[in-house]
């Protein structure tokens, strides 16, 4: 299992301490480091001006947006990190939800299936330098009813690697599927080691429509590290993560979150934490968050204590474990992981 370096995106602004992260996670040997964004810090910019203090690590994107960008432009931006990395740029895409595609982007956010599959479809296209055109309702290249002058263009820029990889973030089995069927990997969120079956059939049923597991085949996931003699003081500092996308990211009825907890059994918990949330009391929200689900996603605890349950996803779907924390607390997660 490798190890990836979570950056994610910024609160306020820049937060103190990245660079020494980013020095840290290079001289320990970690694989790749990460940003993401939802409707603050984009992904490509960070990643761009952290990345060029590093000469091994991949640089990937967990996720970039795509209702922010056209999928012409994603593939721009990433063949260009591409080739300024020397063939180190990993693409991690999401069809976020729909508060965040229709209230911050502006854009419709029905049929994020088909408008994920026409958008991988664009991007591979534009990636191996064809002639772009797409016949699709969600993204019709050359645009339908304009000044009629538009054309299928190629890329003037001739790309590092025709095969530059795309990951898909997907929670929902249905998404799930799509992401074994046409990406080069998986970024689940939340990721519970021991309720996986369903994530597990639902990558067979996909990797069934593709022909066949490919080689090579990535899960790239985020597991939250707290190192502390007291347990419930380490799961105290997770809560309010959890309260945050459990309770608040996504509307009631439609927050794909609440429903990877829900399918792992803690459905009243969580409606009683999005009751809380929602109704404006994060701290009882975040106290609402039992230890044993914050266990079931994350590695808290003594150091014995992790490095007992630490087999458990090394055993697991995922292939790199993304983590964060102090370059301090990074070196601990590799003395942890190397056993």
């Amino acid at each position: 299992m490798k190890l990836g370096l979570a950056l994610g995106y910024w609160g306020a602004g820049p937060p103190p301490g990245t660079v020494e992260k980013v020095d840290a996670a290079e001289d320990l040997g970690f694989d790749s480091m990460w940003t993401a964004e939802a409707y603050g810090s984009d992904a490509f910019t960070p990643l761009s001006w952290l990345g060029s203090r590093t000469t091994r690590m991949r640089l990937g994107t967990s996720v970039v947006q795509m209702s922010a960008r056209t999928p012409t432009a994603t593939a721009m931006a990433a063949m260009t990190l591409d080739h300024l990395s020397g063939g180190r740029m990993v693409l991690g895409i999401g069809a976020s939800g729909p508060q965040v595609v229709e209230g911050w982007y502006g854009q419709p956010y029905p049929r994020p299936l088909a408008r994920t599959r026409e958008y991988v479809r664009v991007l591979r296209d534009t990636i191996a330098r064809e002639k772009v055109g797409s016949d699709g309702p969600h993204y019709p290249i050359p645009y339908p009813g304009g000044t009629g002058l538009g054309k299928p263009l190629r890329s003037t820029l001739h790309p590092y690697r025709t095969d530059l990889p795309i990951l898909l973030a997907a929670e929902g089995p249905k998404n799930v599927a799509l992401a074994a069927e046409i990406a080069d990997g998986w970024q689940p969120l939340f990721y519970a080691p021991r309720h996986d079956a369903h994530y597990r059939e639902s990558l067979d049923a996909g990797f069934a429509a593709r022909g066949g597991r490919p080689d090579g085949f990535e899960v790239v996931c985020m597991v939250q590290v707290v190192v502390d003699d007291v347990v419930e003081a380490a799961a105290d500092r997770i809560r309010p993560f959890l309260a945050l996308y459990i309770g608040g990211m996504g509307a009631k009825g439609a927050n794909f979150h609440y429903e990877v907890f829900a399918r792992m059994g803690y459905d009243d918990e969580c409606a009683r934490i999005q009751e809380l949330y929602l109704g404006g009391d994060k701290d009882a929200a975040a106290k609402a968050v039992p230890t044993s689900m914050v266990e079931q996603v994350a590695l808290i605890g003594p150091k014995a204590k992790i490095a007992e349950e630490l087999p458990v996803f090394r055993d697991s779907l995922v292939t790199t474990m993304v983590v964060d924390g102090s370059p301090e607390q990074l070196r601990t997660v590799r003395e942890l992981v190397d056993g």
